[in-house]
């Protein structure tokens, strides 16, 4: 427990900004969260996209200028969610699976890593077969010639 009138003060006063900092990154949690629901979703507005989109940038403002989040982790916020209108924004006129393909890789989800990287593995999958079995061989070729050799500890007693 605290010894001086001062420093219950300045307990008590922590417990107060404690109480309201929370309230105000929840809320900043639930506008984001709003906002990218809103970007991902197929069927919706576009002002009310937009309208969660300003929300969720607005309160990520205000915090940072509260000083609840810091400034760098709000304009980082910020722009990943203005990256993510943007790429959206740009597929606005493709088709149905094409958008939903864009909207997963917009959001770093399943579809555009899956598409991603079914192409990588149908190209690069003679060259790890080819690195697997040149390891094998030259620890073979190693213990068949005797240069892996066995060293025996330094310490302690020895068996001969």
């Amino acid at each position: 427990m605290a010894n001086t009138r001062s420093a219950r003060k300045r307990i008590r006063a922590n417990e107060r900004k404690h109480v309201r900092n929370r309230a105000v990154r929840s809320a900043v949690r639930t506008k984001v969260g709003r906002a990218r629901r809103s970007l991902l979703s197929a069927g919706a507005e576009e002002t009310s996209t937009a309208q969660d989109l300003h929300e969720a940038i607005r309160a990520l403002d205000r915090a940072a200028e509260k000083g609840i989040i810091h400034k760098n982790n709000a304009r980082r916020r910020t722009s990943r969610l203005a990256s993510m209108a943007a790429r959206l924004a740009v597929t606005a006129g493709a088709e149905a699976e094409e958008k939903a393909a864009a909207r997963s890789a917009a959001a770093g989800g399943a579809k555009g890593r899956a598409t991603k990287s079914a192409g990588r593995k149908a190209s690069a999958s003679p060259a790890p077969a080819a690195k697997r079995a040149s390891p094998a061989k030259s620890a073979a070729g190693a213990k068949a010639s005797g240069s892996a050799k066995t060293t025996r500890s330094r310490g302690g007693s020895s068996k001969g």
